[in-house]
């Protein structure tokens, strides 16, 4: 780890100079590449590749080479480009994890567009929403999703094996592009370019499009994967479940393993047998999940119907939320060949740290626990949210990153991106957390999530975290809830599982009997399922509104703890 100080002038009244204090990676910086697309880069050097599959598709079996991923990229790119998309124009992409997907996102980068990709199992209103926000000229769906922006009255390209009377067929199109002249469209896509709006996930505020240029992609791809060395090209077969709408599912996932010319095997849902039923046949060496479903692999007794001997599997990533040390421990007890992974990172800059790198290039693994080290061309600092003063090693405050990777801003939205951005160039990510002297990042919680409890601060995540070591316990979240004496109080839904025999003062109790008086939960409810996004991340508003609306009606239970 490399530490900088740097004079700034204090904010405070006396205004007096200090050092502020910058954090650097402890690997040398890697060359980004100047004037190449995002679609350029990660198809360069594909030519010894075009036999071998990309993408295949566990529900039908289909598959893609990188020769027909290439070629149908291009064929996408000149077909948009001859309905009359231009550069800039964004496209909203409205579909499940297919096998085409990523060739979708590139063709419509590749022509100049912006790819935006919305979920599929959104409520036909929050699509609308998105379209609308994103000022979208063009909807790519299937034929199962089409009715919820039939109405919207936009243009819109139906894949999949559907016919749509008044729509654009897919195939039709590509077939018409190999005809289609648009030699007399000039528009050179540069780097600087916009290539995507992804929504940010909206579970603490309004959703936002986060501005994301070929630059921004280009410039994370060489920091995330600087440790894959060419003993590695060609050779990985990674698991697609994490949403490609997501932008770590198309950036982290998709395009990363087009840029190292592995195959993705794709998932359009979660089961826990076809899951694991994937991972064996396709022999997947690789897999991002997200934390729930690493405490379904450790919990659910289904796993125990699979001869789990064997998989292939040599490593899974989690990046979507913390996951509780006490679930990584039952993890590597039951799977103890396989390497747990953790990466952090955020729509607005994508990757920012990672634990493991190539130990053979002399690239160290992370502690057990931490996010990781900081990625090579990046900075980090860490404030105190309130004075806004950069902290030393192992002291928490807000995390903010700079470097080639930062969004250009939300989209028609200059508030909030000057509240997120600074005039320094520092993003601000909002979540808490710390560097040790090894120049490892440990995540605390989200500023906005954290617990203020007369006065103490609680995170959520250590609270669930010691819910979650109760065997009764399979699910559990923790959100603060409104108390005019204590200003917030911790308060629990958790999913038990259906032989317990615990009452929620049981489960109330055995917190206390791990945390400071301080941070005991106060209210507590058992639920079937705790909301989350489809990328993992508990859904706490909507967790939070619930429960305040069943304290009112008190249909939960409530601790007599002074």
């Amino acid at each position: 780890m490399q530490l900088k100080t740097q004079q700034t002038m204090g904010t405070d009244a006396q205004n007096i100079a200090h050092d502020e204090i910058i954090f650097q990676s402890k690997y040398p910086p890697v060359q980004v590449p100047d004037g190449v697309t995002l679609p350029e880069f990660v198809l360069s050097n594909v030519e010894p590749y075009l036999d071998k599959v990309a993408f295949v598709d566990t529900l039908t079996g289909k598959g893609y080479t990188y020769r027909e991923v290439s070629r149908d990229v291009k064929r996408f790119s000149k077909a948009l480009r001859s309905l009359g998309l231009r550069k800039g124009k964004v496209v909203v992409v409205l579909l499940p994890n297919v096998a085409e997907y990523a060739t979708i996102a590139l063709g419509i980068m590749e022509s100049g567009g912006v790819f935006s990709g919305a979920n599929p199992n959104a409520h036909a209103s929050e699509i609308k929403k998105q379209v609308e926000a994103a000022d979208a000229k063009l909807i790519v769906t299937d034929g199962s999703t089409y009715h919820k922006v039939k109405d919207l009255g936009l243009p819109v390209i139906i894949q999949g094996e559907d016919r749509v009377e008044g729509t654009i067929f897919w195939e039709e199109l590509l077939d018409a592009a190999d005809k289609a002249n648009t030699d007399n469209i000039d528009e050179t896509v540069q780097q600087n370019d916009l290539c995507a709006l992804p929504f940010s996930s909206g579970t603490t505020g309004l959703s936002k499009g986060v501005m994301l240029s070929h630059r921004n992609l280009v410039a994370n791809l060489c920091s995330s994967l600087f440790s894959v060395g060419p003993e590695l090209i060609g050779q990985v077969t990674i698991l697609g479940l994490i949403p490609f709408f997501h932008i770590y599912g198309l950036t982290g996932i998709c395009c990363a393993t087009i840029r190292n010319k592995g195959k993705v095997v794709v998932m359009r849902r979660y089961d826990i047998r076809a899951f694991i039923s994937s991972l064996i046949t396709h022999q997947i060496t690789f897999a991002p999940i997200v934390p729930p479903i690493i405490l379904g692999l450790v919990k659910n007794p289904i796993v125990d119907e699979f001869e789990l001997s064997k998989l292939k599997l040599r490593s899974i990533m989690t990046a979507a939320a913390p996951l509780a040390p006490e679930i990584l421990n039952e993890f590597q007890k039951k799977f103890p060949g396989v390497e747990v992974q953790e990466a952090y990172g955020m729509t607005e800059h994508s990757c920012i740290t990672l634990t493991h790198g190539d130990p053979n290039k002399g690239h160290g693994i992370a502690k057990k626990n931490s996010v990781g080290f900081i990625l090579p061309n990046l900075e980090l600092k860490f404030i105190d949210p309130e004075t806004s003063r950069s902290l030393p090693q192992n002291t928490p405050g807000e995390i903010c990153v700079r470097s080639q990777c930062v969004m250009k801003g939300y989209y028609k939205n200059e508030y909030e991106t000057t509240l997120t951005i600074d005039k320094d160039g520092w993003l601000h990510t909002g979540d808490i957390g710390y560097i040790d002297e090894d120049g490892d990042v440990f995540l605390v919680d989200r500023i906005k999530e954290l617990i203020k409890y007369k006065g103490f601060q609680v995170a959520p995540a250590e609270l669930e975290a010691i819910l979650l070591t109760h065997p009764s316990i399979e699910d559990a979240a923790v959100v603060g809830l409104p108390d005019k004496e204590a200003g917030e109080i911790p308060a629990a839904c958790v999913v038990i599982n259906r032989k317990a025999k615990d009452s929620e003062e049981d489960i109330m109790n055995y917190v206390s009997s791990n945390v400071a008086s301080y941070k005991r939960v106060r209210v507590l409810k058992f639920v079937d399922a705790i909301p989350k996004s489809p990328s993992g991340k508990i859904m706490r508003r909507i967790i939070k509104e619930n429960m305040e609306q069943n304290l009112q009606g008190k249909q939960i239970f409530q601790a007599k703890f002074t």
